[in-house]
């Protein structure tokens, strides 16, 4: 299936969770916020949470700075 992943277009498996985007992107799922379709979806969630055909996912980290 396709979906959007912080504006690029990627193939991923049927079935695949946030919590898989977060290890094929290598991101470590604490410090960050991810919205799928404009709805952020709480941290306990991440495993639970499969992604439909042309789902669009932001994945916002934080940074410390001044």
């Amino acid at each position: 299936m396709r979906a959007t992943v912080n504006g690029v277009v990627r193939e991923l498996a049927d079935g695949t969770t946030v919590a898989d985007v977060l290890r094929l992107l290598e991101i470590a799922p604490g410090g960050v916020a991810v919205a799928v379709n404009g709805s952020v979806v709480p941290r306990a969630e991440h495993p639970r949470t499969v992604l439909a055909e042309g789902a669009d996912i932001e994945v916002l980290t934080a940074v410390q700075g001044g």
